[in-house]
């Protein structure tokens, strides 16, 4: 008898097998990759006020964008659907100034994340109906994800989206400014959209997006690129398998405390060489991000929050300067 499909697509089980796991991930994970939502994470998402979503440009790179609303916008009428109310000013200019691809039939990436109880879960799937107000989405991978390295924050809205108006962000550039790499530089949570090299009817293509998060000055950065640490995590390896086949990504760095945000699209490259990552204690490579185009937005976020407690993970209290370490 034939081996089962993997749920895996080929760049993940190309980064499995580099680093020896073989077919042992697809194996004992098989359960928890699922092409339905369980009833508990229909329920989580229904509880959400920010979730991160992955769109694709005209260029085919993905953007990690922001999704902010009150309880309850978004939710699922069924185990393969997810309704979303989009009453969030700022995506809706993000999706329009950046001409991004959210018409039927585009695939979609979202991470639900609850930063206050370091609860998420991560969907992947296609756009089924768009319009001008809501956006349902189609199931296609359905699978939590651990609680590491989530940095604790309340977030309460503000009135900033009364603010925002079509034209009023600023032009994409290519290059970090200093401002840009200021905010790089302190942030303790960021988030990175990923793709498949194509879209198609595999379940196993399209987009994703990640979390990362760890103690101000894990990621480096210049002008052009940046560079942060990956570690041993849960062995599913999507971003990296993504990047595997595909180097476009997306960077979304929040600063919660003033509302001010970076946006970054970009080609990435994973650098296996084990001295590699010496600069970073315990991490097993590190991923460089040559930067193409740059979004900073100021006082645009529309939920605030202060840092409350650095994840147990990390080994230095609120405050400190230091090394990180995060996961998938």
């Amino acid at each position: 008898m034939s081996e089962p499909v993997s749920h895996f697509h080929r760049g993940e089980q190309k980064v499995q097998r580099r680093l020896g796991l073989g077919d042992s991930v697809a194996k004992k994970t098989k359960a928890f990759v699922r092409s339905f939502m369980p009833d508990q994470h229909r329920t989580f998402f229904s509880q959400l006020t920010f979730t991160a979503l992955a769109l694709e440009d005209q260029q085919g790179y993905p953007w990690a964008l922001p999704l902010f609303g009150p309880e309850g916008f978004i939710s699922s009428p069924d185990n393969k659907r997810l309704h979303i109310k989009l009453r969030s000013a700022l995506f809706e200019l993000l999706v329009a100034e950046l001409n991004l691809n959210r018409h039927i039939g585009a695939k979609i990436g979202m991470l639900g994340i609850d930063l206050a109880s370091r609860r998420r879960n991560r969907m992947n799937g296609s756009i089924v109906d768009s319009a001008q107000t809501s956006l349902d989405i189609a199931v296609e991978q359905s699978f939590g994800n651990c609680a590491k390295y989530i940095q604790a924050r309340e977030l309460l809205r503000t009135n900033t989206a009364a603010s925002l108006k079509r034209g009023v962000l600023p032009q994409t550039a290519q290059y970090l400014n200093a401002d840009a790499q200021a905010l790089i530089r302190r942030a303790d949570t960021f988030f990175i959209a990923s793709r498949s090299a194509q879209f198609d009817s595999d379940w196993r293509s399209g987009m994703d997006v990640s979390h990362r998060g760890g103690l101000s000055g894990f990621v480096k950065c210049q002008a052009g690129e940046l560079l942060f640490p990956d570690f041993s995590g849960n062995r599913f390896f999507n971003t990296l398998g993504n990047i595997e086949i595909d180097a476009r990504v997306g960077l979304f760095f929040p600063d919660f405390s003033s509302g001010d945000a970076v946006f970054i699209c970009g080609r990435a490259e994973v650098d296996w060489q084990p001295g590699a990552c010496a600069v970073y204690p315990g991490a097993e490579r590190l991923v460089r991000v040559h930067i193409d185009a740059v979004l900073a937005l100021a006082n645009g976020l529309e939920m605030r929050g202060k840092l409350q407690q650095n994840s147990p993970f990390l080994a230095q209290p609120v405050g400190q300067q230091g090394a990180w370490r995060d996961t998938n």
